[in-house]
This record gives structure tokens, sequence and C-alpha cells, in this order.
């Protein structure tokens, strides 16, 4: 494998990495965020592959001195290609460059699926690439502070090889992150956790919000900001403190940071919860339904409010 002299020394006072001439496919959120962050550490961002119009703007936005390129060519030019490609997407770009050669050997080949090892890049690790898997453990708006988040998440590595692994290592901490060794088999684990602690928190604080829309309507006081369905209204405000406050304490404490009803066993306060939450919304019922039975679960909550809880399943 090529040396690219990439390692963590210049964090402690010795030599810089190699720069590295670097291709994003494609304009994303997640590709221009990486792309930016690789720049800011001095590596060559020359071009990036971009077709909608929304990838265009952001590509001429957050990488201004990248040129817009077709895949090939961006490709043909990488010492560092970088795809950050959607996950449904990702075999078949693979093997589209596979199938024209055009990516040099010894060339640095980094996908930023969460739910891929470096398996799915086989087809051009045959022809010499060598092959990494690097996923930010993170969410992305499209924004500035995308980049920004970079340098205090972890990232999901899969390499072929220690060296593969010094080099995904030497990526990451340049840019501000946590490098996380994952192995290839348990991939799928990982963005399946990662993707439940997420994805699920939005739908839960999304129902939280709009179940107290409801309890507040109509009670503002004089001169309070009228409670409607816009978002960072009076009910995000009120529960912005206490969830943030549970997620602190869940991440510190783990599960004896879980409060409530349920962790205190109170069968009559759960059944009047389920009681209202069914009147306002069903479907906001049946989440509120779920989440009490695995927090009952975890806990090795009562046979009567288990059974409650699962009335109805």
């Amino acid at each position: 494998m090529t040396s690219y002299g990439l390692t963590s020394a210049s964090h402690a006072g010795g030599p810089a990495p190699a720069r590295l001439t670097v291709g994003i496919v494609s304009a994303g959120r997640v590709g221009t965020a990486i792309g930016a962050a690789l720049e800011r550490v001095g590596h060559i961002v020359f071009g990036v592959s971009a077709v909608s119009s929304s990838s265009v703007h952001r590509a001429e936005t957050r990488l201004p001195e990248s040129r817009i390129l077709p895949i090939d060519e961006v490709a043909k030019r990488s010492e560092l290609l970088v795809l950050a490609v959607p996950d449904s997407e990702l075999a078949s770009i693979v093997g589209g460059l596979a199938s024209t050669g055009v990516v040099r050997p010894g060339a640095l080949v980094a996908h930023t699926s969460g739910a891929n090892g470096i398996g799915v890049l086989a087809p051009l690790t045959a022809l010499g690439a060598t092959p990494l898997a690097i996923h930010p453990a993170m969410t992305f708006t499209g924004h500035d502070e995308d980049t920004a988040r970079l340098a205090n998440a972890c990232f999901g590595i899969t390499a072929a090889d220690e060296i593969g692994y010094a080099v995904a290592q030497s990526l990451v901490i340049e840019i501000g992150g946590e490098p996380v060794r994952v192995a290839e088999a348990n991939r799928t684990l990982y963005h399946a956790a990662l993707a439940h602690g997420s994805n699920h928190l939005v739908t839960l604080v999304v129902d939280a919000v709009a179940a107290l829309r409801v309890a507040l309507a109509g009670q503002e006081l004089l001169g309070q900001q009228t409670i409607d369905e816009q978002p960072n209204g009076v009910a995000e405000r009120m529960l912005a403190p206490l969830l943030s406050a549970a997620l602190d304490n869940a991440l510190r404490r783990g599960q004896s940071a879980l409060t409530g009803p349920v962790a205190r066993g109170d069968v009559a306060a759960v059944a009047a919860h389920l009681a209202v939450l069914e009147a306002a919304d069903p479907d906001l019922a049946a989440g509120y339904r779920a989440m009490s039975l695995r927090s009952a679960q975890r806990i090795g909550a009562g046979a009567e409010l288990i059974d409650l809880l699962e009335e109805g399943r």
C-alpha cells in the first residue's frame, strides 16, 4: 500500500501530515461538510460532482475553490476519493467506477455510509485502491454548522488492515474528530444503534411538542407568544431544558437516570396518560405506550404495569 505520511504526529508537535488531492462524490450535506473540513486542515479539494441545483449551490457555496466535474473526472485525479452518496447508490457508483477503471491504483477510496463496511468497495479494492469506511456519527443540516460539528463528532472507521486503520484514524484526528474502530461484521448493528437513537429521538421530541401544544393552547398569559404549529415556540422552550437534562443524565448515569411514573411503578398515572393521549391523538398514544413498555421492561417493572402497557398490542 502507498504510504501517505498521514500520522497524528502533527498533534504532538511532529511533522505535518501529507497533503492529499481530494475529490468528493457528491456535493450533498455530508460530502460538502467533510470537504470543507479537509480543506481547513490543508488538503486540496480540487473537484466535486454535483447534479441537482441544490447540490450545485452547496458546492459553489461551501467548496468555492473546487471545480464541479463529472464523477469519472473527479475519480481519475483523486489521491483521496470520498464517496458521500446515499447508501442505496453506493454499490452502483462503485461498480461504475470499477468498470471504467478511472480510480488510480493506490488511491484512498473512502465512503461515508454508516451501514456499509469496506466490502462494498471490493470492486475498487481489486483494482489496487485502498478501501476505507469513515462514517461521521452526526446529523447534517446542509449549513456551515455541519463542518464545525465534525470537530466534536465520533467517526466509525473500518479498514482492510492496520495501515488502513492508521490512515483513517489520522484523517479523522486531523479534522478534530474521534475515530472509533467498527468491525466489518458489525457495521449494520452500529448503524442501527445510531439510527435508533438519533432518528427516533426526533420523533419522540416532535410527539412531545405536539401533545404539549394541545395542553397549553388557549391559555397564553398576557403578552405571551401564541401557541401554534410554528417551531421554536412556547412548547419547545418549555421542553428544551427538561430534555437536555434528561439526555445528559442518560449519557452520564445510564438507566438510573429514568424518572417519572413508569420508574415509580405508578400504574394509575400511566393509565391516565394513555387515556388523555388517546383522546388527543391515538398514534401519539401508541408511541407513548411502546416507549413506556420498553422503559418498564428495562427496570423490571411489576406485572400490573406491564399488563397495562401490553394491552391492545
